[in-house]
């Protein structure tokens, strides 16, 4: 009777790591069927291993109902190799911001001394920012560069800072102030300094060792320009969320009501 156990359990074990094993090796995702056939299991089997494998993040099911690697795996990998897999973990968050203000939602990392925006959900609205997927922005009149100027993770400039238009902050005192201002709300802004009728508000995600990348909106002026501290607040409070996941303790804003928000309250009713 003593061994009977663990050999069942090492049975059940086995065959599950078959499934996660198929799985995760496949180039596309893999129906139930497939996997029911490959691995040899009664499809009761399989259909109780998925479901255990899909509560523990091992495997879940893409929109087409097949079976993809887990969320598990991307955290895995976020913590090593990290900007493909973090802009796949944070897909929901930025869905949720688009959803939540109508506005086209950025993800934004350093790499050298620039900003590189390694994810975008589009705008739900006819005129709305463009694709800056392949757009290089002076990071001092982005928001995104803002966030990760103030949180060190991109070096200050030292060369001269370009002026863009008549509101782009270009000297090294104001861009100091404004960097101190951002560790104390917990968001950053750009209004009007990449381009004239553009504004940006972006807010710091953290990681293993502080912030890694930062999370953001844009569009026209006109349409952010009396929402500009409900949509930082939302973004800080989503930012949150997004570093929980990567679980890591998030850069609190001095004096900064992050989760004042119901999380099921739209953005337009404000």
């Amino acid at each position: 009777m003593g061994s009977a156990a663990p050999q069942g359990g090492t049975q059940a074990v086995d065959r599950a790591a078959a499934l996660v094993d198929l799985v995760v090796r496949a180039d596309d995702p893999v129906s139930f069927t497939e996997l029911s056939d490959v691995t040899g299991l009664a499809r009761s089997t399989t259909s109780r291993l998925l479901a255990a494998l899909e509560r523990t993040d091992l495997v879940e099911r893409d929109p087409s109902g097949g079976y993809v690697a887990g969320p598990l795996f991307a955290l895995h990998a976020a913590l090593h190799d990290p900007w493909p897999q973090v802009a796949r973990l944070a897909r929901p968050v930025l869905v949720e911001i688009g959803a939540r203000t109508g506005e086209t939602v950025h993800l934004g990392v350093a790499r050298g001394e620039t900003v590189v925006h390694v994810g975008q959900v589009e705008s739900t609205f006819l005129l709305s920012a463009r694709d800056w997927n392949e757009v290089d922005v002076p990071a001092h009149c982005s928001s995104l560069g803002k966030v990760l100027y103030a949180f060190g993770v991109l070096p200050l400039p030292s060369g001269r800072l370009e002026r863009r238009t008549d509101h782009t902050v270009c000297t090294r005192d104001a861009l100091s102030a404004e960097l101190a201002a951002i560790r104390g709300t917990g968001y950053a802004t750009a209004i009007d300094e990449l381009e004239t009728g553009l504004s940006a508000i972006a807010a710091p995600v953290a990681g293993k060792d502080g912030v890694i990348c930062a999370i953001g909106i844009s569009g026209p002026t006109a349409r952010l320009q009396d929402r500009v501290d409900h949509i930082g607040r939302l973004l800080v409070e989503q930012a949150a969320s997004l570093s929980a996941l990567l679980g890591r303790p998030t850069p609190r804003a001095a004096g900064h009501p992050r989760a004042r928000h119901s999380s099921t309250t739209k953005e337009g009713a404000a």
